[in-house]
């Protein structure tokens, strides 16, 4: 195995999930490995968690991944989840409108701070 691999996609097969981890750069040269992995994943019908913490950059590849890894669990009846997403990567998800996909809603300014619903969060 070359030492010039700057990602990967890990499987690990706990007994009451799969977690599928990332690490590295998660982009098209990840392709194979990570239509292998969902393969693999989705076959042992249980819940995926993907590990996202080890990730140092992610692309358009990389986050299509993600999605469909989602779509496709959830047609199964699979929870996919994605805890403890670094920003690189939940950034990446919130400006794309897709991190409702994961459970990570965006920070967004609530009512009880002064705010009637409707109008801007600003400090005059």
């Amino acid at each position: 195995m070359s030492n010039s691999k700057t990602g990967g996609i890990e499987l690990e097969e706990e007994p009451r999930a799969t977690v599928v981890r990332l690490w590295g750069e998660i982009d098209v040269a990840l392709r194979d490995e990570a239509s292998a992995a969902m393969a693999s994943a989705l076959q042992r019908n249980l819940p995926v968690v993907i590990d996202t913490r080890d990730v140092s950059f992610i692309d358009s590849t990389g986050i299509a991944f993600l999605v469909q890894f989602y779509n496709i669990g959830s047609a199964e009846g699979l929870a996919v989840s994605l805890p403890d997403a670094p920003e690189r990567v939940t950034s990446v998800l919130e400006l794309l409108g897709l991190a409702e996909f994961f459970g990570l809603n965006a920070q967004a300014p609530s009512a009880p701070g002064g705010c009637k619903d409707g109008e801007p969060a600003l400090a005059g």
